[in-house]
């Protein structure tokens, strides 16, 4: 489907599995004069030293920002082993990235500076107002394990300025994941991607799952580990098999997929899902744990009816959309798959032109979650602003 015209943005995607290959086919639908750039999302599976030269051959000097995945969401839907790109058009984007390679002792004193300087950059630009025209998006280590601390500093450089983004996955395997920038691949590092813009644009998060009357406790838990030893001082595994009606030994993936947990604060559920079970009968989360918290069992309600939904909230509020960069928890393709949906689910993302990625945890304005879908949605620039 075509987008609007004076959009500033086009979409692109390889399944060619030869770097070399899948480069030049990104760079024969993306390169034009005005390309001031490019944001790809890649399957882990792609020797990345080869595509990162590759890239770095076929986009020149346009700078290029991006991470590996659990999936990607191409122009057509859903896939699997390939690359999914998008050009922003330099007349209509101001787009300044910086890397983050020492997640360990990222605190305001760093992030201050950081995020002034590339609010700096766009506004020489002068594309748009900064203030009221620039969000942030954040690409971090899907393993790194230090997504809260890095997003909260963030969020507080960041102030009145909107913030999403995903954690780099890698196909499931859940050994090594990247994210890129200055022509590398990088692990236990995160980017901030800085957008200024004239399009409008809505930063959003929406999930499925609704909640339970039940209430679990975290009596012990390894907050560095992310590991929750006992619930309700039992352990942890015994409790949330007992919630869930089955043994501990057939807790799986997709057992976790349909009844995670969440945390209450301010009224709002923030999904933290649990990633496995340990031979100690205790339980790994993908988002931060610690002891004292209340976790409430979640449900979920038709996912296919929430995404649609939300895709036609960001429709009325911007017209025809010409991108929707999207953020996809993994945990939510497992379920659709499970459920046979997932063509469905392709078809409405293919038709309100989303492309983006599955993610390993997801976030929004400085908070980190799982199963959601988080993103931004552009609206068309009006005729008169040309």
């Amino acid at each position: 489907m075509t987008a609007p015209k004076n959009s500033g943005i086009e979409t692109a995607a390889s399944n060619q599995l030869n770097p070399s290959q899948a480069a030049h086919e990104l760079g024969q639908q993306l390169v034009h004069e005005h390309l001031g750039f490019v944001l790809f999302f890649c399957s882990a599976e792609y020797p990345l030293e080869e595509l990162a030269a590759a890239l770095d051959g076929v986009f020149d000097k346009v700078p290029m920002s991006g991470c590996t995945t659990a999936g990607e969401i191409t122009p057509q839907g859903y896939d699997r082993g390939s690359v999914v790109a998008i050009g922003f058009d330099s007349r209509l984007f101001a787009i300044e990235t910086a890397l983050i390679d020492d997640l360990d002792h990222f605190d305001l004193s760093r992030a201050q500076p950081l995020i002034d300087t590339l609010l700096e950059r766009c506004r020489l630009q002068a594309v748009a107002p900064v203030n009221e025209h620039s969000f942030a998006l954040t690409l971090l280590d899907g393993l790194s394990s230090r997504e809260e601390q890095v997003l909260a500093t963030l969020d507080a450089a960041l102030g009145r300025i909107p913030s999403f983004g995903g954690s780099a996955g890698d196909d499931n395997h859940l050994t090594h994941t990247h994210v890129y920038a200055n022509g590398q691949f990088h692990t236990r590092a995160a980017v901030v991607v800085m957008l200024n813009t004239r399009l409008p644009f809505e930063v959003f998060s929406t999930h499925h799952l609704e909640p339970l009357a039940h209430k679990l406790v975290v009596t012990e838990a390894d907050r560095d580990q992310r590991r929750v030893l006992e619930l309700n001082g039992l352990p942890a595994a015994e409790v949330y098999a007992a919630l869930v009606e089955c043994s501990v030994d057939a807790l799986s993936p997709s057992i976790f997929a349909q009844h995670p947990l969440a945390v209450c604060i301010g009224g709002q559920h923030y999904i933290r899902s649990i990633q496995r079970v340990n031979e100690d009968a205790s339980l790994t989360f993908y988002c931060a744990v610690e002891t004292g918290i209340v976790l409430t069992a979640m449900q979920p309600a038709p996912l296919l009816s929430d995404l649609d939904a939300m895709l036609k909230r960001m429709q009325q509020r911007l017209g025809a959309t010409p991108a929707i960069i999207g953020c996809d928890c993994f945990l939510r393709r497992m379920a659709l798959e499970s459920l046979q949906q997932l063509d469905q689910a392709s078809a409405l993302l293919r038709q309100a032109r989303v492309v983006g990625f599955n993610t390993y945890g997801e976030q929004h304005h400085g908070m980190h979650v799982n199963q959601t879908f988080t993103g931004v949605a552009f609206g068309a620039l009006p005729t008169s602003g040309e």
